[in-house]
């Protein structure tokens, strides 16, 4: 493996990977790239390597060796790494429970909505002197959803379309009570990261979609065993090595240009006029509102 990239390459695809996805076979042309960024560390160093033809950036999001809670992963760090690296898609791949008994521990769930229950996170890479609010009504990008979901067909894995994950803040599990009132919401799976990305990433111009791997039943299934780690890992293994392939089928899927309007997300949503914007703010967001601003400012 070496270290650094080419300025020239394009890097168009990202993935996260969650609890037990902490590195990614099949690459070539590997290397791994530190990023800086304005909001701190990301959670690891960056792995791009070539995928079917294409750079894929590859990121752990709990760092090698799951060394991060859920709330101390520096989120904004993530996203605006995979911003300024060119990436225009982020695969999440990440373990959840399940609140509804059709899906069963070992299947696969490609979310439509997020519901955000997390208490201690910053989501917005907006303030320091710049408000703007992006709409949040499809958090997940439809057409890279549909392309998840015929991957997973493709691999023969048992794939649920739509639903919604309610993140909560962790990192310990839910109280059956808790579990009883997600399961009254109508929620159908249960994690702890994925609506903070959903939001960078949309403020970042960047299509997100999850790939949630349901482990277990969370704790309302009074049949089943409640959850404990042990019981999550042993699925786990078999739902990575699943997810793993989705994303080499996912990859070749992609289309090189994107048709959505993730890439627009951010027109007509900064509020602040930019002659107030202050100069440090413009500077550290360059590369996710510098197509909007009429005065460029040297992101470096």
């Amino acid at each position: 493996m070496t270290t650094g990239r080419s300025n020239t390459e394009k890097i168009s695809i990202g993935v996260i990977g969650g609890s037990g996805l902490y590195e990614m076979e099949g690459l070539t042309r590997v290397t791994s790239v530190k990023v800086a960024t304005p909001f701190g560390r990301t959670s690891d160093d960056f792995i791009i390597g070539t995928l079917h033809g294409k750079r894929v950036a590859f990121l752990p999001r709990h760092g090698r060796g799951h060394r991060l809670l859920p709330t101390d992963i520096n989120y904004r760090a993530n996203i605006y790494g995979m911003k300024k690296l060119g990436v225009q898609r982020i695969i999440s791949v990440s373990a959840v429970g399940s609140m509804k008994e059709k899906i069963k521990p070992g299947d696969i769930v490609i979310p439509g909505q997020f519901y955000d229950q997390t208490k201690h996170r910053r989501s917005t890479f907006f303030g320091d002197g710049v408000v703007a609010h992006v709409g949040m009504a499809e958090p997940v990008c439809a057409d890279l959803g549909k392309v998840l979901i015929a991957s997973g067909k493709k691999v023969g894995a048992r794939v649920h379309r739509g639903g919604t994950y309610i993140c909560m803040e962790g990192p310990q599990f839910s109280t059956r009570a808790e579990s009883l009132t997600y399961r009254k919401w109508d929620m159908d799976v249960i994690g702890m990261t994925n609506a903070t990305e959903a939001k960078l990433a949309r403020e970042a111009e960047i299509c997100y979609s999850t790939i949630a791997l349901a482990t277990d039943y969370d704790c309302w299934h009074h049949s089943e065993e409640t959850v404990t780690v042990e019981a999550v890992l042993a699925v786990m293994k078999h739902n990575i090595e699943t997810s793993k392939a989705m994303i080499r089928e996912a990859v070749k899927m992609l289309p090189a240009e994107r048709t959505c309007c993730c890439g627009e997300a951010l027109r007509n949503a900064i509020m602040t006029p930019e002659k107030l914007i202050p100069a440090k703010t413009k500077k550290d967001l360059m590369p996710i509102i510098g197509k909007y601003l009429t005065t460029k400012t040297s992101a470096k």
